[in-house]
């Protein structure tokens, strides 16, 4: 096979790596356009000899060389059939910045934000910010001529260049700034074609689309850097670069303008651009009322159906407010509203940001596409261009969210394009797009570059004359026509290699993908390649993706992840493939990608499911047995805690049974409660002991009947007896004294009841307290977690209809059911009815599930009362941030007077993960991201909150720092 064959000989050529893996290709078979080419290998350098020998032997063996960034290409320009190179992994550092110059030095790989932080100390910044800037690459943005919302102040990555050091298309290295004798020809073909480059380029500053010859004229320089950048990959492979940096504004006003609709709204933009604004951003009603169904709520906007979010920039405060009343007194807006907090700006903004990643959903939920996302023309002409666009979309009976950089003239959109199951339909509605953007004297693209979405649709925007100039110029730097053919020049067909089209449909086994009408492929393909698996995003809260933090792959990204799962479905891979267990296997189903991914790609669920269609009625690896069924053998060794616990004690005992099972044998084994829960409530009766009802109380560790005893605690009451639920009036003197008290369910999960009971103690307390008779599951049922989790979904199933028919009469008479474990809630609140999509009892269920912070929210008499301040580290588990929202608990601490510390990411435990063999290594190094870092700088009286017990272990094993669950926290233990 020709990928082995390259992968031999490239290996003893270069000191990066070199993988023509089945997996590896399907991972950059895509990047986040509609295309998909499988390359014959694909190619880490790790230095400029290594992308010399790549190239060098692309040319020996007839293969094509990609470039590759972060790959988040909308067009399809960092996609190919030969060698990608991806210098996102090695060449990714900031080689220098000179702040008297303003002026940085950086390799191509480098992430726009790392360059941002690097330069912040100085008071600099680049100034293109394309809304992918925490995962974008300096070279893909050189690439594409990237731009973002503050381009009407600091221009386009064109206007940043200084030098850029390349090899061309033969392998020589040429340093390009602003001297066309640098490559030979070029100067010859600059004065053959004057006339061309000045009448047909450069018309407006959007004018993205084709080369950017206009730059090599003398009157502006004779600037071949700035002609290089938006070459996407046809000319060059980028070895480094200077570009320029401009000063950080001193301060910032955002103002918010609102209009009748968007096209009203870009007919205003001429007076909004005369006061000089940093960035003029436009939004839809549709895009906010979606953003508004994700987040539950959004900041209050001005009265309107569409907006301009106008920054203005200033030397001071009062400067930067006086640019932006006198906007509001300039414009024609329905309303506006001013923001100088700048929390409450970055809330705004957040609404388009948001609405940027959600877009890849129509309003009523389809998939939407790009293609035609970033046309631009001239501002004037934005409002006209809006209408017939709108026009445009209803004939051809296609949707989609509209925003954009409407200072610019350049407007977002993607649409349900019908690109499955009628691609003629697909391409019939970009020839009619690009002929309606031509009318209006635009430019097929504003950003994004042409790739394979637009290269082919040039010919409508661009004479024969024009074409026949590009060709000219990419014939100079690249004559064999090694970089990135199909692009530009002899483009693909728009409508070839299709990611999506003719893809089967793949009904329900496991779980019935409900939002994707049961259709698997339908939700794998969900992942169309934004890349917000491969930011940083904690600082903002996120938690996704863990593994990829730790490792920088793209196969632990849940996109590498997607993209492995789409070859399956496909047809391309077997269930059964290497490909596929290794795409899987430091996935640590914590779920985040459910809620951080734009797209909503849900990895643990398709991890779960890929495991079921493998192993159904196969024999499964060993953990799947040991870790899988682990509420089985618990029940069991509750029965004789001691000896479980005495038999884990022995070191050698120990790893030869973890070994056996399956297990790390680096862990150590919990250790078993003396008495389980459930004993301990069946030896009271099934009732708490009358007495003081907000008194705390703990189980002694020895003892041996129901004696419950109060804690040794100092702090003041968190609850008063005023604030407290009152208790509905007893019965009659000779009946149950609590029969008329309404009842709550607490559900007792198979970690609580046998490592923390003292737990469910507290909660049962904190909940009979507020006048509750409370109430567990009479018969020892299962949520089936760890079932789901190794994809065994008949027993997770028959375990969970236990559940539903044990909770049934509670659920149906109204009542409500407190979890504590929040893995094996989430399970109950969202895998259930997924796995369960025609029982009603399901989503009845769902609907009853609470944790313990949502229960107490929702009592109008009940609140905790406040503390003198104390410092509190509290880790939410995954599946709290993912499934349930941790608001509820945020807020009771906020109540509370605590100062708070959120830990955010995984603790790298996640359930089974962290204890399976070969899995230790990657879990420390997930919890060294967030967590361990979080409790090594916590002061040693710092209260550490976990509800997650998976969350305790780790920080227990690692850190010999122990855990409160918020039940004990509120209880004052």
């Amino acid at each position: 096979m020709i990928e082995n064959r390259v992968v031999a000989g490239l290996r003893g050529r270069i000191a990066g790596e070199v993988d023509g893996s089945q997996r590896r290709r399907a991972e950059y078979s895509s990047d986040a356009s509609n295309y998909r080419v499988l390359p014959a290998a694909v190619v880490f350098p790790r230095g400029d000899e290594d992308v010399a020998a790549a190239l060098e032997f692309a040319g020996e063996n007839g293969l094509s060389v990609t470039a590759r960034g972060g790959g988040t290409s909308v067009a399809g320009n960092a996609i190919g059939p030969g060698l990608v190179l991806d210098f996102s992994r090695h060449m990714n550092r900031v080689i220098g910045i000179d702040p008297q110059a303003r002026i940085a030095h950086v390799q191509p790989g480098v992430v726009l934000s790392e360059l941002q932080r690097a330069a912040r100390p100085h008071g600099l910044r680049f100034g293109p910010d394309p809304s992918t800037q925490n995962r974008c690459t300096l070279g893909g943005m050189i690439g594409n001529n990237a731009c973002g919302p503050r381009a009407v102040a600091w221009g386009r990555t064109s206007d940043t260049v200084r030098e850029l050091r390349i090899l061309d298309g033969g392998g020589t290295e040429r340093r390009l700034s602003d001297d066309l004798s640098v490559l030979p020809g070029l100067a010859e073909f600059t004065m053959a074609n004057l006339a061309v480059l000045r009448t047909e380029l450069g018309r407006f500053d959007r004018q993205a689309s084709g080369y950017g010859l206009e730059h090599l004229l003398p009157e502006r320089g004779s600037a071949v850097a700035k002609a290089f950048v938006g070459t996407e990959g046809t000319c060059g492979l980028l070895l480094d670069a200077t570009v320029e940096l401009v000063p950080l504004p001193r301060s910032t006003v955002l103002t918010v303008l609102g209009y009748p609709d968007i096209a009203t709204a870009a007919d205003n933009v001429a007076a909004v651009l005369a006061t000089a604004p940093t960035a003029v951003e436009g939004i839809d009603a549709r895009l906010v009322d979606v953003v508004r169904a994700h987040r539950s709520t959004v900041p209050e906007l001005p009265r309107g159906g569409g907006w301009l979010f106008v920054e203005s920039a200033g030397e001071s405060q009062a400067d930067a407010l006086a640019r932006a009343e006198q906007l509001c007194r300039t414009v024609d807006a329905l309303d506006s509203r001013i923001v100088t907090d700048p929390v409450a700006a970055a809330a705004l903004w957040h609404i388009r940001a948001d609405g940027a990643g959600l877009a890849g959903r129509t309003a009523d939920g389809h998939p939407a596409w790009p293609g035609w996302e970033d046309a631009a023309v001239p501002p004037e002409r934005l409002g006209a261009y809006l209408r017939d666009f709108a026009d445009l979309t209803a004939e051809h009976g296609v949707d989609g969210l509209l925003y954009g950089h409407i200072g610019d003239g350049c407007i977002h959109v993607r649409l349900d394009l019908p690109i499955a199951d009628a691609p003629q339909r697909f391409r019939r509605f970009l020839f009619d797009a690009a002929d309606l953007v031509v009318r209006h004297g635009g430019s097929l693209s504003g950003e994004h570059g042409d790739g394979r979405a637009r290269s082919e649709l040039l010919s409508v925007m661009y004479s024969r004359t024009v074409l026949d100039v590009f060709a000219g110029y990419k014939a100079l730097f690249d004559p064999a026509n090694v970089l990135n053919p199909g692009v530009l020049i002899d483009p693909r067909p728009i409508d070839a290699d299709l990611r999506v089209a003719g893809i089967p449909a793949i009904p329900m086994a496991g779980f019935a993908f409900p939002h994707d009408h049961g259709d698997l492929s339908t939700a794998v393909h969900r992942c169309v390649g934004v890349g917000k698996c491969r930011a940083d995003t904690r600082a903002a809260g996120g938690f996704m993706c863990p593994s990829y933090l730790a490792t920088k792959d793209e196969k632990d990204s849940t996109r590498g992840r997607a993209r492995v799962l789409q070859e399956v479905v496909r047809g391309a891979l077997p269930w059964s493939s290497d490909a596929v267990a290794e795409s899987l296997d430091l996935c640590l189903s914590c779920k985040a990608c459910r809620s951080d991914c734009p797209a909503g790609v849900d990895v643990a669920t398709y991890k779960a499911e890929a495991l079921y269609r493998r192993y159904r009625r196969r024999p499964r690896p060993l953990d799947h047995y040991s870790l899988g069924w682990l509420p089985r053998w618990l029940a069991a060794a509750t029965r004789l805690p001691r000896t479980a616990n005495a038999i884990a004690e022995v070191a050698v005992l120990r790893r030869i049974g973890l070994r056996a099972a399956g297990i790390d044998p680096r862990r150590e084994v919990p250790r078993l409660a003396e008495r389980s829960f459930r004993r301990i409530w069946r030896d009271l009766g099934g009732e708490l002991p009358a007495g003081d009802p907000t008194g705390p109380w703990l189980m002694s560790a020895d003892t041996t009947g129901p004696e419950l005893i109060p804690a040794d605690h100092t702090g003041p009451e968190l609850m008063s007896a005023d604030t407290m639920a009152t208790p509905p009036a007893p019965g009659p003197a000779s009946a149950d004294p609590t029969a008329r008290l309404p009842e709550v369910m607490l559900w007792i999960d198979t970690f609580t009841d046998a490592f923390d009971p003292e737990i469910a103690l507290a909660a049962a307390q904190l909940l009979q307290s507020l006048g509750y008779r409370v109430r567990i599951p009479e018969r020892r049922v299962c949520c089936g977690l760890t079932w789901i989790s190794t994809g065994q979904l008949d027993g997770a199933r028959k375990r969970l209809r236990a559940t539903m028919t044990e909770l049934d009469t509670h659920v149906r008479a109204g009542g409500l059911v407190v979890g504590l474990e929040p893995s094996c809630t989430a399970v109950l609140r969202a895998d259930l009815p997924e796995l369960f999509p025609d029982d009603p009892r399901a989503a009845a269920t769902a609907r009853a599930v609470r944790t313990l912070a949502e229960f107490l929210t929702e009592q109008p008499d009940w609140r905790p009362l406040r503390h003198s301040p104390r410092t509190v580290v509290v880790q939410p588990h995954c599946h709290h941030h993912a499934i349930l929202g941790f608001d509820a608990d945020r807020r009771l601490l906020t109540t509370m007077g605590m100062n708070v510390t959120e830990i955010t990411g995984c603790c790298g435990l996640a359930g089974n993960f962290g204890m399976q063999r070969d899995h230790y290594d990657i879990s420390v190094a997930v919890a060294e991201n967030g967590m361990l870092p979080a409790l090594r700088n916590a002061a040693d009286e710092a209260v550490f909150l976990a509800d997650g017990f998976s969350c305790r272990t780790q920080a227990n094993q690692l850190a010999d720092r122990s855990a409160r669950h918020l039940a004990q926290f509120l209880l004052g233990q």
